[in-house]
């Protein structure tokens, strides 16, 4: 069973500059748990089979407009049947001026009624990117992220092979550091993940010989960075002689990270190779696959031959484990 994640009103509250006309009791304990958003239309008129009262109500101009044609008793009527389903928090959008009937229902029923100055389209927009990040399904991982040139790359590999050393690396030629250690990865929608740091140990990372650094403190604002989307895995791990490794790139490796593919490398780790700059490269050469380009097929067709994995395909699966 998937489990389910809550995000209390005072948050939304914040982070959508919401001002709070009535509220039953603090709204740090009040929880959502919807990423979905209710407009009320045939609510109105009194259909609820399918209203799920987990979700945020947004009334609009709409809405509102559609109210003012009723007496203050059937409004009264229609308002109190909506409220009595006590969804988790009603937001009235464009400043409008709660009807006396709505704020009675809200006391009524104990149901929290904020305000916004927002349209009602910008005010849902927003209200819905923020909880799909909030409430989206959630997975902790050891690793290491930074961002190369605008890719989210997700180090992993086994402890001490070299991923917060590679990652130091990286900050000092200008990229920047996301997550060390543990990695909290969100599926924010059917086609991205983004990686962060748990808020205790961000900015933090660990270098065996020297202990725990900031490095927030040391290398700037400009050397850190909150969340960012994972669009590789680059597996690290100690050369194996006895290994044969991709020398082509010809056949694209997946990893699954809940559910979503993303491509992966394995990369060996031996003195004498430059990780960062290999670790550079892997990242410009991912974002050129990604826009349509492959420079070991451009070789191939260049020499006049063709190319065939050995089963068939181009496309190969792998998992570490995410």
């Amino acid at each position: 069973m998937a489990a389910t994640f809550t995000v209390p009103l005072s948050y939304v509250i914040s982070e959508l500059t919401l001002d709070v006309l009535y509220t039953p009791t603090e709204t740090e304990q009040i929880l959502i748990s919807s990423r979905e958003v209710s407009r009320p239309g045939l609510e109105l008129t009194g259909f609820f089979d399918y209203y799920d009262n987990t979700r945020i109500l947004v009334i609009g101009m709409t809405e509102h407009a559609f109210l003012a044609r009723f007496s203050a008793e059937e409004r009264n009527q229609i308002v109190r049947a909506l409220f009595a389903h006590k969804p988790p928090a009603v937001i009235i959008t464009r400043n409008l001026e709660p009807y006396a009937e709505m704020t009675a229902a809200a006391k009524e029923f104990g149901v929290p009624m904020l305000r916004s100055a927002d349209s009602t389209s910008s005010l849902v927009a927003a209200l819905v990117s923020y909880m799909n990040v909030e409430l989206a399904p959630r997975i902790t991982r050891h690793g290491v992220l930074v961002e190369v040139y605008g890719e989210g790359l997700l180090l992993v590999g086994d402890s001490g092979v070299g991923k917060s050393e590679t990652a130091i690396e990286l900050i000092k030629r200008g990229h920047r550091l996301i997550a060390d250690d543990a990695v909290e990865i969100r599926r924010v929608s059917k086609k991205s993940l983004v990686g962060s740091a748990p808020e205790n140990i961000r900015h933090f990372i660990e270098l065996r010989g020297i202990g725990i650094i900031n490095a927030r403190r040391i290398f700037g604002m400009g050397a850190v960075k909150l969340t960012e989307k994972i669009n590789m895995v680059i597996n690290l791990e100690i050369w194996d002689s006895s290994k044969v490794y991709d020398r082509m790139g010809m056949d694209n490796e997946f990893t699954e990270i809940l559910g979503l593919k993303v491509p992966v490398l394995t990369i060996p780790v031996k003195p004498g190779r430059n990780l960062a700059v290999i670790i550079e490269v892997a990242a410009m050469n991912n974002r050129q696959k990604k826009m349509g380009y492959n420079a070991a097929m451009e070789l191939l067709q260049n020499l006049g031959m063709d190319y065939t994995s050995d089963d068939g395909g181009a496309t190969h699966k792998v998992n570490w484990n995410l």
